[in-house]
């Protein structure tokens, strides 16, 4: 039986999407975001480029 009470070291924005492809990845310790205003304005106001994955699986 599958302990549905594992705590996991981290969390990323992915967690409460319904895709399944990206809440396999909503646990990786990289600080995901789904695509949208969010994660353009964080890239905006931190100055910083957005890396882009269209998925490998």
């Amino acid at each position: 039986m599958r302990d549905e009470t594992v705590k996991h070291k981290y969390t990323n924005h992915l967690i409460n999407e319904k895709s399944p492809y990206l809440l396999q990845h909503a646990h990786n310790p990289v600080d995901w975001f789904p695509w949208g205003e969010e994660a353009f304005s964080k890239a905006t106001r931190e100055s910083k480029p957005l890396f882009l994955s269209i998925g490998y699986s």
